[in-house]
């Protein structure tokens, strides 16, 4: 595509190009760039790479009836992977390159060894009854230890945009074609850091090198009716030290207990 415009062996005139031209997006002419300096690289060519800052965007979110909808439009082993995708909050790579071996069976817990530079982590609990799938999935198909039981990216994705398609068929509401499938990871970081509005504790989970990265799940929902300040204690000492500070108990999730004080 780039040839079609300009030459590939004036990198000054690519560069010009990649700065003027407003026919693409900041992260697409990055992404352009990064192409190119391979080629500069493998041609005994030299340039200077310009810096595109990638445009701000907040993610769209769906509702839980919507991701229920999608679910249901698809194959079991696909509704499978798409609810794996929602309650473990990975990124559709890291549920593909997922083995039997990094998976306990007993809690419903993964053990994230991550992908696009993030933080290996241990995912929270599934729900008892996606639990139950997973274990029948994985007993029907004899998968084995170091196996990895489930689709390719490009296949869950496929699967899910077909699902979409029909949905929009029956329902005539074409509104739910904006969803990604990555936008289950989004949904998961939105609801967990609802639930104990701690941007730390969400940025663990994630997976996030950078705080940054997880600050966007501050603005995908409104906290100003809340009466209450919530805080998560993973051990007994941060157990006492919230008490100490006026935080009483109030439930456990995902192996690790919700304290909250009045505002």
């Amino acid at each position: 595509m780039l040839s079609e415009h300009v030459c590939l062996d004036e990198p000054e005139r690519v560069m010009e190009f990649l700065i003027d031209f407003e026919g693409w997006k900041n992260s697409y002419k990055e992404d352009v760039a990064n192409c190119y300096d391979h080629y500069v690289r493998t041609n005994g060519l030299s340039w200077s790479k310009p810096v595109f800052n990638r445009e701000p965007r907040l993610p769209n979110l769906p509702t839980k009836e919507q991701i229920a909808l999608i679910k249901g439009e698809s194959i079991q082993k696909y509704a499978l992977a798409f609810s794996l995708i929602e309650e473990w909050g990975l990124r559709p790579i890291e549920l593909h390159e997922t083995r039997v071996r990094d998976i306990d069976l007993e809690r419903g817990i993964n053990n994230i060894q991550t992908k696009k530079w993030g933080m290996p982590r241990q995912t929270g609990k599934l729900k008892p009854s996606t639990l139950a799938m997973l274990k029948d999935y994985l007993v029907i198909h004899n998968f084995g230890f170091n196996d990895r039981p489930f689709p390719a990216v490009v296949r869950m994705r496929a699967q899910w945009n077909r699902a979409k398609r029909r949905i929009v068929k029956k329902l005539h509401d074409p509104t739910i074609l904006k969803f990604r499938l990555y936008d289950l990871r989004h949904y998961y970081g939105t609801m967990l850091y609802h639930k104990t509005k701690d941007i730390l504790y969400v940025k663990e989970k994630m997976g996030h090198r950078s705080i940054k990265n997880t600050l966007v799940y501050t603005h995908l929902v409104s906290f100003s009716d809340e009466e209450y300040t919530s805080a998560v204690a993973e051990t007994v000492e941060d157990a006492r030290k919230l008490i100490e500070a006026g935080f009483e108990y109030v439930t456990e999730i995902d192996e690790v207990s919700l304290f909250r004080k009045r505002k």
